[in-house]
């Protein structure tokens, strides 16, 4: 028996009699692919954290945007390391970041993700940058160092965000606020800065940033690993307040035990009188 390609050659007339067939079949394929991937885009839609469905003339794209929730969580910790072009780690930091936004006098709140940053910036002999950005550019974090003859400290942060709106019919709307001119996150140049504690820093009277379990060090990290820390003032005294307590409860307790004593060896008995 002839095959196809062999008859095709002869006379043409298996493909003349097949052309139709492969031209449904084709279609149906790609009606197919057309309807596979709408539903791929839906589901991905529906079902994935932070991603909507956005029409962009009479196509639909899926774009990253952020969702705003009721309820304050605990963020998740990211670790971010920044290099130089010599592959030399310069800037790194270990937190936990969390949007908290303000509208019609309710708090929302949208934590950080760390696997979907993008992480870029910059360092030089006296300055770094470091940004955190989250996919279609729908938030930013950025942090700028500056070092002094004895200390490096952050002394700005600016935070944007894009949310989703937080109601049906409510508008778009951006949240971005800026802090300048600031000695945040203070440490000795040889150390790094770490506070365990919450820093609840206001960028604008919508927007405010919280971190947690902080940790950073710029201008070089030998090894990629961080040096011993310089502690912020809320986990000394977190630390402290207990043990002074402690020991002021100390104090009172043997104040009472030794008055007890003292009184008692004053009410002794002595000599009975007639």
């Amino acid at each position: 028996m002839l095959s196809c390609s062999h008859i095709y050659s002869a006379n043409h007339s298996c493909t003349s009699y097949l052309s139709p067939i492969y031209l449904h079949i084709s279609s149906l394929t790609m009606q197919l692919h057309s309807h596979m991937s709408g539903l791929v885009v839906f589901l991905s839609a529906a079902f994935l954290p932070g991603l909507c469905l956005q029409r962009s003339g009479s196509a639909e794209a899926l774009f990253y945007r952020p969702v705003l929730q009721h309820n304050e969580t605990i963020p998740t910790t990211g670790s971010y390391m920044l290099r130089d072009y010599a592959g030399q780690p310069c800037i790194k930091a270990n937190m936990g970041a969390q949007y908290v936004v303000t509208e019609n006098k309710t708090n929302w709140y949208f934590s950080v993700d760390p696997s979907r940053v993008s992480l870029s910036g910059k360092s030089s002999k006296d300055e770094a940058f470091l940004s955190l950005v989250l996919p279609d550019n729908s938030a930013r974090l950025e942090f700028t160092f500056r070092k002094d003859e004895n200390n490096f400290y952050v002394t700005k942060l600016a935070a944007q965000l894009f949310p989703l709106p937080v109601c049906k019919g409510c508008p778009n709307k951006t949240y971005s606020g800026i802090l300048t001119n600031q000695t945040l996150f203070k440490a000795a140049k040889d150390k790094s800065f770490k506070c365990t504690s919450e820093s609840l820093l206001s960028v604008s009277s919508e927007l405010r940033i919280k971190l947690v379990r902080l940790q950073m060090q710029a201008f070089g990290v030998p090894d990629g690993k961080f040096r011993e820390e310089d502690e912020c003032w809320a986990d000394f005294n977190h630390r402290a307040v207990p043990i002074i307590i402690g020991s002021i409860a100390t104090g009172v307790l043997l104040s009472i035990v030794l008055s007890f004593l003292i009184i008692r060896d004053r009410r002794a008995p002595g000599y009975e009188r007639l």
